[in-house]
């Protein structure tokens, strides 16, 4: 793979990232559709082979990750990948996020029996726990709390790499404790709680009109039954309340220690580095440690010292010479032809690679001091190991 132009800015060490004992836990953070699940595999490979015992959480459900790992399916617990290299002692270890299974893994083990039962088969919670707007990204929360206590109670693992969910916004994975939070503590919820928590009838003597009619109106709107599962769902999950909101905070508190190391990943156009930037912005303003950014998918050119206009230019003389009749004939004519098409090809590319160096620039001058690598649009997918290291080595190289 050719090595991407690298813009002047900081590089970004990932080997020396990925060997520091003292790093836990690497969060790969960005838009959707910018490399965050081969960045992410990448790394642990990488890792793997330099000694670290990773395990590599996503939370992609594309699999595209159980497949460049060679594996046939990822789920929610982790499994050894086949093929690395572990003369260096380290091993690699993989999982996929399965939403509605970590829900209802943090049930059973916050909860007694009948109460857990109760939540399990509970309507609402069962359409709460699949498909609850931010609902991915506390799970994906919950799930990084348990690899990490489970590193530090058996060593299982000394490296944790997370993949971050596909969301429209990237801030969505920092902000899901917080939105945990408001939807806990908000009206809606309260008004559910206060009848179940004073139990039966009882709740018409504490109830006050106002709130009374707030019911019957919801009763109306979402229908009876409706209402009396949530009810009965928020009833049941009252005890649990306090502890999400715990965990998440030792969570959140967890993403901000020196052993994590936040990696914003990008691609080389406007809008992609617009919301790196964006996260940057947010990273640094909350004090979360930023190891850099990485910027996949650099167009590069195979000959750089041509450049596009000159191409252009070479490729329109020969197609007003085979014009005037001073081409060839037969298959020598044939052959001829493709030097226009291959000119103007590469003439094309030097312009997508011209825009992409000036868009990453715009981004190194806005933010200096950030360290950046950057990674080399592929020919092909990455479908398997020896793509993960050839990514992971521009990384070291960019």
């Amino acid at each position: 793979m050719a090595r991407a132009a690298a813009p002047a800015a900081d590089r970004l060490d990932v080997d020396a990232l990925l060997a520091d004992p003292g790093t836990g836990i690497i969060v790969c953070c960005g838009s959707g559709g910018v490399g965050k699940t081969t960045t992410a595999a990448a790394l642990g490979v990488r890792a793997a082979e330099a000694g670290r015992k990773v395990v590599v959480l996503t939370i992609d459900p594309a699999r595209r990750l159980a497949q460049s790992l060679g594996l046939t399916e990822l789920d929610n617990t982790p499994r050894p990948v086949s093929g690395i290299d572990t003369a260096a002692g380290g091993s690699l270890d993989a999982m996929m996020l399965d939403m509605k299974r970590t829900f209802d893994e943090v049930v059973l083990a916050h909860s007694t029996p009948d109460k857990a039962e109760q939540i399990l088969e509970n309507p609402f919670y069962q359409a709460v726990s699949s498909s609850f707007a931010g609902t991915q990204e506390y799970m994906a929360m919950e799930k990084l709390g348990q690899l990490r206590a489970q590193a530090d109670a058996d060593g299982t693992w000394d490296l944790v790499v997370v993949d971050t969910p596909p969301s429209r916004s990237a801030l969505d994975f920092l902000d899901a404790p917080k939105r945990l939070g408001s939807f806990l503590d908000g009206r809606f919820i309260r008004l559910l709680m206060a009848p179940a928590k004073a139990g039966g009838r009882a709740y018409l003597k504490v109830f006050s009109v106002g709130a009374n009619l707030a019911a019957a109106t919801l009763s109306k709107v979402l229908g009876g039954q409706f209402l009396s599962d949530v009810q009965t769902f928020v009833a049941a999950l009252d005890t649990m309340f306090g502890g999400f909101r715990e965990r998440a905070d030792v969570t959140y508190a967890l993403l901000k220690e020196p052993s994590t190391a936040f990696v914003v990943v990008a691609a080389p156009e406007r809008d992609a580095l617009r919301e790196a930037a964006y996260f940057v912005e947010r990273l640094e303003a909350e004090a979360m440690p930023l190891a850099g950014v990485v910027v996949n998918r650099m167009q590069v050119l195979a000959a750089p010292g041509l450049s596009g206009a000159r191409a252009a230019a070479a490729a329109e003389q020969l197609e007003d010479r085979e014009d005037d009749g001073g081409g060839t004939t037969g298959d020598a004519a044939g052959t001829a032809g493709l030097t226009p098409a291959l000119l103007r090809l590469h003439a094309s590319l030097a312009e997508t690679a011209t825009r992409h160096e000036a868009h990453v620039r715009r981004f190194v001058a806005s933010h200096p001091g950030v360290p950046l690598s950057t990674v080399p649009a592929s020919a092909t997918d990455i479908h398997d190991l020896d793509g993960l290291r050839e990514v992971s080595a521009a990384l070291t190289a960019g």
